[in-house]
Order: structure tokens, then sequence, then C-alpha cells
């Protein structure tokens, strides 16, 4: 593979072992998997390939480790966590540098997602110090009421690939300061960011243990023994909605707590007094943020046929403006699609609209070459019913359907056994919280394209998930209520 020298430089200094009990260390088998650079094909390195062997070590090290985390000062894993943050803006760029190598996105993209995943850090290091309790006196008044909260215990988390550092910050920070020890299982095809992470978290005197790192590509196989051993009692799971229910089923073997943040099939309605400038500013944050590989990333455009053709118009202009290339290269705004499989799902989807009557505006063919490039698209036309309309595109893909009043767009967008986000842009107050209040989603861009903050609480309804990440509720998650009922004679 051709990479230049501060590429290499990078590639190497990452610890590509399994971090276990605070050692990094090869799998017991040997066994090694291949990661790849997607705007290539290549093979940038290899990292060991964890056993089901390994994912049993790893358990037993963070319950190890789980007493000795959990009697910390609250003060103490604050300041591992602020620590934490400080490192990952030493290291910004290093490690931007990494995650556009394995993932594909610009690097100004990944120094973004360097800088959002370590706001999780620098607020749970907050909220640490704010974990609460109560003291009532019962109806009766021969009975006082002592409520403490305590660490849920070992954690066992899996993330995705799209957002390789935040998804894991958003876990691993609230689980710190709750006081609860884990083990993460990053996805196979970008181990790097987690495995650098890692490494910070270690520098920034995080206790021997309180996190283990196990890289597989048999996730299930790994996984599934440690859901049910017992000694672990909470999940979270960023990725797919089949997948999440698969591991949904083995919790509850151990009724384990489970938060789960899973696929989104977002809506975003420009409703016809809309800003359509706006508008058109918002889709571009909502639609081709990380390539459009993001479970908020608007899928379905629903516009109200008064500004439809002035939005179309506006959007594709926007979109056919940006470059394509890998995300080294100055001024590329889009990167590849994480791999072929990929990339072959979004033509396929591209091609069943056409098929069904949709028109392209803009795009809709695959690039030749090297790499898992799509071009930003801009469909047309395109058929309530099609299957852009219904699955999860993952993909610069913006599909656009006319609607002629808010209602009708309202009723298509909750059409979806999906609901973790939806986008509203409309300059009426009354219309603007009607659509707001009943559509069915946990979250809601309302004249705006991002909605994603380490201060809100980030999760879905419906087939989106369970729980929420973020926000002043997120460290709730990993914390157990006990209530002390003393006598009391008075």
């Amino acid at each position: 593979m051709t990479t230049n020298a501060d590429e290499r430089r990078v590639l190497d200094a990452v610890p590509t072992g399994l971090f276990i009990g605070g050692q990094w260390r090869q799998a017991e088998n040997g066994a090694t998997a291949k990661v790849e650079d997607p705007s290539t094909g290549e093979v940038l390195t290899e990292v060991a390939d964890a056993s089901p062997a390994d994912g049993m070590d790893a358990l037993a090290a963070a319950h190890a480790a789980q007493p000795t985390i959990a009697a910390m000062a609250p003060r103490e894993r604050s300041e591992i966590l602020r620590r934490a943050y400080d490192l990952l803006h030493e290291r910004i760029d290093d490690l931007a540098l990494l995650m556009t190598l394995e993932m594909g996105k610009p690097f100004a993209e990944a120094k973004g997602e360097v800088t959002y995943a370590s706001e999780f850090l620098r607020w749970f290091s907050e909220e640490a110090v704010r974990i609460d309790g109560g003291y009532q006196v019962a109806p009766n008044g021969q009975t006082r009421f002592l409520t403490v909260r305590q660490p849920v215990g070992v954690c066992v988390f899996v993330t995705p690939w799209n957002f390789p550092l935040a998804m894991g910050t958003r876990k691993i920070a609230p689980a710190v300061a709750a006081g609860c020890a884990s083990v993460i299982k990053p996805a196979p095809q970008t181990p790097l960011t987690m495995l650098a992470f890692a490494q910070v978290l270690a520098d920034a005197g995080l206790p021997d243990g309180a996190l283990n790192v196990i890289n597989a590509t048999d996730a299930g196989a790994v996984i599934e023994p440690i859901l049910r051993d017992g000694r672990a009692r909470k999940m979270s799971f960023t990725g797919s909605t089949p997948v999440g229910k698969l591991l949904l089923a083995q919790a509850a073997d151990k009724v384990m707590r489970s938060s789960l943040e899973l696929g989104g099939n977002a809506s975003f309605i420009v409703l016809d007094d809309a800003d359509v400038d706006a508008a058109v500013e918002g889709a571009m944050i909502a639609k081709m943020r990380n390539m459009g590989e993001a479970c908020t990333a608007a899928n379905r455009f629903y516009v109200q046929r008064g500004v439809a053709e002035a939005f179309t118009a506006k959007l594709a202009e926007r979109m056919g403006a940006l470059k394509v290339g890998r995300g080294t290269e100055e001024g590329v705004n889009v990167g590849p699609l994480i791999d072929a499989k990929s990339r072959d799902k979004v033509t396929d989807l591209v091609a069943d609209a056409v098929a069904a009557g949709a028109s392209v505006a803009l795009g809709g063919k695959a690039q030749d070459g090297p790499g898992y490039f799509y071009p930003p698209t801009v469909l047309t036309d395109v058929p309530v019913d099609s299957r852009l309309n219904h699955e999860e595109i993952f993909g610069p893909v913006a599909p656009i359907t006319v609607v002629d009043t808010a209602d009708e767009a309202l009723a298509a967008a909750n059409a979806t056994e999906f609901g973790l986000v939806n986008y509203v842009y409309t300059r009426d107050l009354n219309r603007a919280l009607h659509i707001a209040e009943n559509l069915e989603s946990g979250m809601i861009g309302l004249n705006t394209g991002l909605v994603s903050n380490p201060a809100a609480p980030f999760g879905g309804v419906k087939e989106s998930g369970l729980g929420r990440e973020g926000g002043a509720i997120g460290i709730d998650e990993f914390l157990e209520t006990k209530y002390v009922a003393i006598g009391y004679s008075g």
C-alpha cells in the first residue's frame, strides 16, 4: 500500500493487540484481521482478532476491576475523564488522520468527530461529581427513606464503524463517571481509533481492567458468552436494528440493563412557509454529514409543492459542488462509503427508485476505479412506497417526494417502524408545534439539520432503540437506585 510518511507514522504508533487488564496482548489463538482503507481497498494493517476465550478474559478483567473503579472518589473519576479530554485535543491531528484512513471520512470532518467525542468526556467528567441521592420522611412519620445511586456494574459495549470514536466515548465516559468497568468491541472495519483511545485512557490514569478492548470479526461468538455469563450487568449497543434485537434477546437471559441506539429512517420535512435557503443548509448537514452514513441522516425528503422546485434545484446545486475523493486530499468533502457491500446497497436502492418512476436530478451512478465511492445524488418524484423511503440508505442520496399538505408529510414521516429523528422546516409556530408533538421519534430538528449534542439526550422510539445517551439523564443508564428504610422512633 502506498502511504505518505505521516500516515505511516500514525499507523505504526497504534497498538494492534487486544487491551485486556491494562495490557496489550495478541489473541490466544494468534488470529489477526485486516483493516482496509475504503478509499483504495488496500490493507492498512492487521489487528488481533479475539476468540471467545479472549472475550471471557476481558470480562474477567473488568469484573476484577469493578470494585476498584466503583470505590474511587467521584472527583478522581472526573479528573481521569478531564485528562482524557485534554489528551484527545493534544492528539487530535493524529487521531483524525487515523480515523480518515480506516473509515474514509474527510480529514476536517474527522477532526470534528474528535472534538465531538471529547465533549462526552468533558460533559461526564462534570456529571461524575453530581451523582445524587435523597432523604425523605415517610408519610406516616415513622420511617426515613434513604436513597443512594450506585454503579450498575460491568458494562458490555458494541460500537459501529461510522463514528468510531464518538460512539465509544458516548458509552465509556458515563460508565467511568458512574464507576463502571467495561468491555468494548469496536466494529471490525474501524478498530484502530478505539485502540488509540484505549491508550489515551490508560495515559489519563484509568485503572487497569476498567476498560478492555477486544477486536473480533466473529462478534456473535465472542459477545454472546459474555452476555450470558452473568458477571456483566449492562449492555449498550449502537448499530443495526436486527443485531440490536439479537443482543437484547441474549441480554435478557441474565436480565441485563440494556440500551440500544438502532437504525433510523429520518424524514426531512420542508413546508411551504419555510426559509428555503435555511432548509437547504440544514439538508446539507442532515444528509451529507459523514457521507450520509449516520443513523441521524435525512433519509426521506417530504417537500410541500409550493417550494419543491426551488428546494430541489438549490439542493442539487449545493450537493453537486461537493468534491469526492480520498479523505486525506485537500478540499475533499465526500469520502468513500465503508465497503463494497455498502456501495452496492446504495446502488440497488437508487436503481429500484428509478425503476419505480423516480428521476435523477444529480448523480445516480457509482464511480469506477478503486475505493468504494458513490457520488452525491438527488432523486425527484420518488414514490412513497419505494425502498428508498423504507430502508436506511447510509449513503449520499437525497430522495425527494412532493406532498400537498403538512398532514400528508406528517403521515408519511410516521409510516415507518423507526423513530430516531425527524427534521422539520417551517416558520409557523403552530405548525411547528403540531408536527413536533405528533412525530413519532425520540428527537426532532426544528429548523436545524443537526441534533447531536453531548449535553442533550440522544435516542429513539419504536424500533430505533431503548434508553438515552448523553445529557443530564445519560448517566442514569449506568446507575442503580438503592433504597434504605430507616426505623425512627422520634
